[in-house]
């Protein structure tokens, strides 16, 4: 039998494999696709460059948790039109928010 690849974009790889495949459901039943989406700007921005704006800063996840929490705007305006980050909680758990946090500064 000959073996068949299958071809997928790199970032579809990361999306499929186990722990993302979970984080990215966790994004989902957290409402968190409704603006934001790994690849492209929706109403707030990709994921991906969150990550790469972030990338080494060591304050980032905490700030982000933050940021997730209690919501704000500011940062991304050019992107976002200005338009806010509601705040997440209590309606997502800590745990949940920290869990999302580190899905996104991963990638």
């Amino acid at each position: 039998m000959k073996a068949k690849w299958l071809m997928i974009p790199a970032a579809a790889a990361v999306l499929v494999s186990g722990s993302a495949f979970a984080d990215l459901d966790l994004a989902k039943k957290s409402g968190c696709l409704a603006c934001h989406s790994v690849e492209k700007k929706i109403v707030g921005p990709a994921w991906k460059d969150v990550a790469a704006k972030y990338k080494g800063d060591a304050g980032a996840k905490a700030m982000l948790i933050g940021k997730i929490k209690k919501g704000g705007k500011g940062n991304w305006t050019k992107v976002t039109g200005g338009a806010p980050m509601p705040p997440y909680s209590p309606r997502v758990s800590d745990a949940n928010i920290e869990k999302l946090v580190d899905f996104v500064l991963g990638l």
